[in-house]
């Protein structure tokens, strides 16, 4: 399921103050992709419905993070899960609910370890990282700034 609001579509100005958009994730994980997908249409959607300016390489970064909590997701909570993306001024959320309660941890430097790095991939390019337990598991919330990023 994916849903959209606050866009005009009609190439004007966005009316509400926020853009959001939401795609329901199934346990098979193979929607990674397509939750790329979702979020570089929606930012573009973002600058060209609405008049948002988004750099070049937010849309980078905010993939590279919506795959890395996708496959969290799918690999350490089999089950349903909920991208949820929403702008809220100069800031993108992205929201990633699972339905497991386990709240990740990042691991200390290891050169030798093979995998498991995505929260720390999460947390060096997001401004920054909540996690907490809801009622029926955990939710995942990166920000990142629209404008230029840090190098």
């Amino acid at each position: 399921m994916d849903e959209s609001s606050g866009g005009s579509g009609e190439g004007r100005p966005c009316a509400a103050p926020e853009l959001e958009s939401s795609l329901a994730l199934d346990g098979d994980g193979s929607r990674i992709a397509e939750a790329r997908h979702v979020a570089a249409a929606f930012l573009a959607k973002a600058g060209d419905e609405c008049g948002i300016l988004v750099a070049a390489d937010t849309v980078q970064i905010v993939q590279l993070i919506v795959s890395e909590l996708v496959t969290n997701a799918r690999k350490y909570a089999p089950g349903p899960a909920l991208l949820h993306l929403r702008i809220a001024g100069p800031v993108l959320r992205v929201e990633l609910w699972d339905s497991d309660p386990v709240l990740p941890a990042a691991k200390a430097p290891d050169a030798s370890r093979v995998g498991q790095h995505g929260l720390e991939i999460v947390a060096a390019l997001a401004h920054t990282v909540t996690m907490e337990q809801t009622p029926v598991g955990k939710r995942i919330t990166a920000e990142v700034p629209l404008g230029p990023q840090r190098p």
